[in-house]
């Protein structure tokens, strides 16, 4: 039990320490926030929820993994090197593509609730 309390908290520093420094962690953090706000706004269904949920948890993920990357990559090569800068773009651009995506399942999802506002 008590290296399952221990890998929590662990996990939970790691968050911690992303959030401090990754400002684009905050930034996904920050929209995130705000969708959640319009799905209680606009009152949406469960699995529309679940979309979100997912979603979401997959592009906080994305920028954790993205994170721990490119601090592996500065330790092991702290100097510039072209082939450190090719792994470290292809962690972003993962993080990209995933966001993208939940930008699209956003879209679904809103542009209907929004456009009849208007």
């Amino acid at each position: 039990m008590k290296r399952l309390i221990a890998s929590f908290r662990y996990a939970g520093q790691g968050l911690r320490n992303v959030c401090q420094s990754e400002a684009n962690f905050r930034i996904h953090l920050a929209a995130s926030l705000v969708v959640i706000i319009l799905g209680y706004v606009f009152d949406i269904a469960t699995l529309e929820w679940v979309a979100i949920s997912l979603s979401i948890g997959l592009v906080m993920s994305m920028e954790c993994l993205n994170s721990a990357i490119e601090y592996l990559a500065d330790f092991v090569s702290p100097h510039k090197h072209t082939q450190i800068k090719k792994v470290k773009d292809a962690a972003a651009a993962a993080v990209l593509v995933t966001a993208l995506a939940a930008a699209v399942v956003g879209l679904c999802i809103f542009a209907p609730k929004i456009w009849v506002l208007f």
